[in-house]
């Protein structure tokens, strides 16, 4: 009778922590479940707060080689330059990348106007994603994530579209490329 006894007091130990461990995860699921629904109602420039630069900012000064082996930094910048950053790893990039091919294709100024940058990834993605870019536009492939031109402007998160001065002020930043205009034409 003793071990029956001691049984049903240790299944009742086993669920009442079990209880414990299941109202503890279902208050976690709701904080994580408000935290989610913030950022959704916050928008995109809510959700990545922090990974693209402000407009109005100034880039740093960097130094880098394109695929076709010439050194450029920010005073390279001439006119009013595309600027897109790109990750081979990166879903939304991926998805991104025909939408931007096309406007590159349309934008005034061709490649000479237009800088990729794209974040270094699987070799095999990364020279694929290049080799695309490199048919519209000046490719540099920044050799680490933060890497010199992606800290220069203060990006974090991929893909992001700038155009920039020829002072290398930003002008206008956007996660779509369809929806990055030129402040004039605002």
């Amino acid at each position: 009778m003793a071990v029956m006894w001691a049984a049903i007091v240790l299944v009742g130990a086993v669920c009442a922590l079990d209880l414990v461990l299941t109202l503890g995860i279902v208050r976690r699921l709701k904080e994580h479940t408000a935290h989610l629904e913030g950022l959704l109602r916050a928008g995109p420039a809510g959700v990545f707060e922090g990974g693209l630069p402000a407009v109005g900012a100034a880039v740093e000064e960097f130094t880098a080689t394109t695929l076709d082996g010439e050194e450029i930094g920010r005073s390279s910048l001439s006119g009013e330059t595309l600027v897109a950053f790109f990750s081979p790893g990166c879903a939304p990039c991926v998805e991104k990348l025909p939408g931007f091919l096309a406007h590159a294709r349309e934008r005034i100024g061709g490649r000479r106007l237009i800088l990729a940058i794209v974040a270094p990834g699987e070799q095999a993605a990364t020279a694929e994603m290049a080799a695309e870019l490199r048919q519209v536009a000046t490719v540099v492939v920044d050799e680490d994530f933060a890497g010199g031109v992606a800290r220069a402007f203060s990006v974090t998160e991929y893909p992001a579209f700038c155009l920039v001065d020829s002072e290398g002020t930003v002008l206008a930043v956007e996660r779509d490329v369809a929806r990055l205009v030129a402040p004039a034409e605002r």
